[in-house]
């Protein structure tokens, strides 16, 4: 099967977040099935060609949009059986950012990706490879089912398309004025289509048109069909509910492995699970945090920002650290007032608490390996991957039971000691600061049923080798 894959992030290339793993890892896979992928994004100045082996493929090429001709160049490399093409376009690319730059949004992102989007298909047909399907993803790369359902030029003699939502609450809401640039039909601008409160609605558009579509977590699939989580999309999710399909995302076990990771002190699996300890023995040292053994210590990394429940973890981190004894180590950046809030840990509870604002790869998988507990206390989480690399690594979830955190983890029974994690249910400081006492209190009291769930967590498959099956079956309905 023949597979031309979109997207405007493609890790290690360029991420911003989850999409960008995505993007990487489900190509490799379906190519290790057998399956032909030709994966394409836009050529960020961010983006180090060197490092990467990135070449100069195609010098000058054209793309029709809507009302002028737009040219650019094409580059390329190969990695894991893919081949990945990058446009190259200074006008739209080369810039700072991927979408933004901490002033706002880019003022033409519609144009951008427009852009992208049609150059991406064009350069399928100049390499004169004919996709069964076009995989678009999120609203980014969102006009390619369009296109490929109502452009003649992009139909690829019937071509199948599938569009994944990533997170439905970014849609690409623009005004109706690059309607004529994007070659998008004045008949399709009404409300079944493009339009969405007298604007254009890309994300919508591209559900409207795609073949088949996907979102990254089957119980996601559901809370977006309904008006909370829909974000104003549900009826036409609703109505397209038989095409729309949740897919767990897998996670690369080559990368996050703790029997291979690099960025470890000393690897283990669930058979060593005791050198745990070594990340847990240089995570503390790392911060400054005071060295025992036997404290609870409990890790969060990621984005700063309101879905990922940072106002739940806020304000129960101060009460959590006053009440229990127990360590916190937190990574990311995002909201500034939050990168104050968690940036002053340390000060406020010296050898007890620690804070890295910004990104890093390295602490990380660090923070993965060495706490015992991973805090998720998202308002919602179309799928997650830092709970499926706490379970991989043997540390226990903290999470809300929302999208594909409740797919992924296994509540806790004191009973038995079965289960994976802790789970909670309501959008309240109070429940995860009740829920992460359970933990504490599991930790310190039944430290037989904590090392039963760390070894359950690391005997779960998360790898992509089931998930690229899904999307094979679901790609064959549409061939």
């Amino acid at each position: 099967m023949k597979i031309l894959f979109l997207s405007s992030e493609i890790a290690p290339f360029a991420k911003t977040g989850g999409l960008a793993d995505v993007s990487s890892s489900l190509p490799k896979a379906l190519a290790e099935k057998g399956e032909t992928v030709k994966a394409v994004m836009p050529l960020y100045s961010s983006i180090d060609r060197d490092k990467h082996k990135i070449e100069p493929f195609m010098e000058s090429a054209c793309v029709h949009m809507g009302n002028c001709e737009e040219w650019y160049s094409v580059h390329k490399t190969e990695a894991d059986g893919v081949e990945f093409y990058f446009i190259e376009f200074s006008k739209y690319f080369n810039r700072p950012g991927i979408y933004h730059t901490p002033a706002g949004e880019y003022p033409d992102n519609a144009y951008r990706f427009a852009f992208f989007t049609r150059a991406a298909l064009q350069l399928s047909r100049d390499l004169n490879f004919i996709p069964d399907i076009v995989h678009a993803n999120d609203w980014q790369t969102a006009l390619a089912p369009y296109y490929v359902r109502f452009d003649d030029a992009f139909s690829f003699d019937g071509a199948g398309s599938v569009l994944t939502i990533h997170n439905i609450g970014y849609q690409g809401k623009f005004g109706a004025d690059v309607m004529e640039y994007a070659a998008i039909k004045p008949e399709h601008f009404y409300h079944e289509y493009f339009e969405d409160f007298g604007g254009l609605n890309f994300l919508k558009g591209g559900l409207a048109s795609a073949g088949k579509i996907t979102t990254v977590s089957p119980t996601y699939a559901r809370e977006i069909q309904g008006p909370i989580g829909g974000s104003g999309l549900h009826l036409l999710l609703e109505y397209r509910r038989y095409d729309l399909h949740g897919i767990l995302n897998g996670i690369d076990t080559d990368v996050w492995n703790p029997a291979k990771d690099t960025y470890i002190p000393k690897n283990y699996s669930a058979e060593t699970i005791d050198d745990k300890i070594h990340s847990k023995r240089e995570l503390q040292k790392r911060f400054h945090l005071e060295e025992k053994d036997n404290t609870a210590l409990f890790g969060f990394v990621g984005r700063f920002a309101a879905q990922k429940g940072l106002d739940l973890l806020g304000g129960a981190i101060e009460d959590v650290l006053r009440d229990m004894e127990v360590q916190f180590v937190v990574v990311g950046s995002g909201d500034s007032e939050m990168e104050r809030h968690f940036g002053s840990l340390s000060e406020n509870h010296p050898w007890r608490a620690g804070s890295y604002i910004g990104y890093s790869e390295e602490l990380a998988h660090l923070v993965e390996a060495g706490a015992d507990f991973f805090v998720m206390p998202s308002h919602y989480e179309p799928c997650g991957l830092n709970q499926m690399y706490s379970l991989n690594y043997g540390t226990i979830p903290v999470v809300r039971n929302t999208g594909g955190l409740a797919d992924t983890v296994v509540n806790y029974n004191e009973t038995d000691g079965s289960g994976t994690g802790f789970k909670f249910n309501n959008i309240d400081t109070r429940a995860l600061y009740d829920t992460i006492g359970w933990a504490v209190s599991t930790y310190y009291d039944r430290p037989d049923h904590i090392k039963k769930m760390q070894i359950a967590g690391m005997e779960q498959d998360f790898s992509w080798d089931r998930s690229a099956e899904e999307y094979l079956r679901l790609y064959r309905m549409l061939s």
